[in-house]
């Protein structure tokens, strides 16, 4: 069985990261590396990584004496990682048990780069919406500069064709998506929601500039100009905020 390497950064996490922690150990696939970034919480969020690696050695703490930042940590766990696959799980998320399991198979054997998995959503209280991210067999890089269906927590990657996160202000995930996708032409896509994310309670209109702001740095550092990078950006933000109200206006109902 192919090592997976689950890169987990966490800041300020000790709400969530318990959760996010026991879906990993509750993977029907044994074969795994958990690399938990402590990005210099302020809460417990490191005391609590540090008791389940006391009880289960395949939990390895990495720990920052300054906070740097997501694409950092991720990057701190890469460097960290061997063996063949790198996943990713936000301390905030979960994963359904047969996540590494499926994922793993699948990529063997279609021989897959990049893959990632469906999506289902949860609030701060937890309570599941009745609304699942669909995603296609193959996702083509032209539909990826249109919207991201690859939720980072779902994304799974051949260790030698990864790349480290830039740490501009920029989606830094996102940016490696496309770079990836970009040489090989698709990433192969699950559709069967594997991944649960947590949504944020934030909805202020400066936070959506904010993210239009890094979408556009993002079309950039991948080489579009100007003109391109801000049609881009606008076709994104249609998409996202369709998502983002379908997400919000099921999760109200529940």
């Amino acid at each position: 069985m192919p090592l997976v390497n689950v890169i987990m950064p966490a800041y300020n996490a000790s709400a969530t990261i318990d959760e996010s922690i026991k879906s990993v150990l509750a993977q029907t696939y044994a074969n795994w590396k958990l690399i938990v970034i402590n990005d210099a919480s302020r809460d417990n969020t490191l005391q609590r990584a540090e008791f389940f690696s006391s009880s289960d050695s395949r939990i390895h703490v990495i720990s920052n004496k300054e906070n740097q930042g997501v694409a950092a940590a991720r990057n701190l766990g890469l460097s960290a990682s061997e063996g063949e696959f790198i996943a990713f799980l936000d301390s905030d998320d979960l994963w359904l048990p047969k996540k590494l399991e499926k994922q793993v198979r699948f990529m063997l054997e279609r021989d897959s780069v990049i893959s990632f998995t469906g999506t289902s959503y949860i609030n701060s209280s937890g309570q599941l919406s009745d609304y699942n991210l669909q995603v296609p067999e193959k996702f083509t890089y032209n539909e990826l500069l249109k919207r991201n269906l690859m939720s980072c927590s779902s994304v799974m990657v051949r260790r030698d064709a990864m790349l480290p996160f830039p740490s501009a202000n920029i989606h830094e995930d996102y940016t490696v998506w496309m770079q990836i996708v970009k040489k090989i032409g698709y990433a192969d896509g699950i559709n069967e929601s594997l991944l649960i994310y947590r949504m944020g309670e934030s909805t202020k209109s400066s936070n959506r500039i904010k993210s239009a702001r890094m979408n556009f740095n993002a079309y950039r550092y991948v080489g579009y100009g100007l003109l391109k990078s801000t049609l881009l950006s606008l076709r994104y933000a249609k998409h996202s905020i369709s998502k983002r109200y379908k997400i919000r206006k099921r999760l109200s109902t529940v």
